[in-house]
């Protein structure tokens, strides 16, 4: 489980890390991820929301894949952004991969996320 500090429970805050934030996607997976956002206060943990629509199969399936994701963000938020919202969410093949091909994919999307400092975009 999630430490209640890195947990993302606003929709509001949903909303505008999938509108604005940087996204990488995969066949699994598609996250999103928002640092620097003026409205997050200073010094504020990285929270991390996930997504698992209908689409991803039933409620047994949906929260399969959910407790998975959030046991391997967890195992990565020390090498994850201080602060920011990372948004993860879970495509309908999800629900079949195994829990090392979604870590992979998990990995890949992130690495694909963090821009060094300095990089223009």
């Amino acid at each position: 489980m999630l430490p209640a500090r890195h947990r993302l429970t606003s929709s509001a805050d949903f909303r505008t890390t999938v509108r604005r934030g940087r996204r990488s996607g995969g066949s699994l997976l598609v996250t999103h991820l928002l640092t620097g956002d003026p409205g997050t206060p200073h010094g504020a943990p990285l929270r991390v929301g996930f997504v698992v629509s209908r689409a991803v199969g039933p409620a047994v399936t949906r929260n399969l894949v959910k407790r998975r994701l959030r046991h391997l963000v967890r195992e990565r938020l020390s090498a994850l952004p201080g602060s920011g919202i990372l948004v993860v969410r879970a495509l309908p093949a999800a629900a079949g991969a195994s829990y090392a091909t979604l870590g992979a994919e998990l990995d890949r999307c992130l690495r694909r996320l963090q821009v060094p400092a300095g990089a223009s975009r």
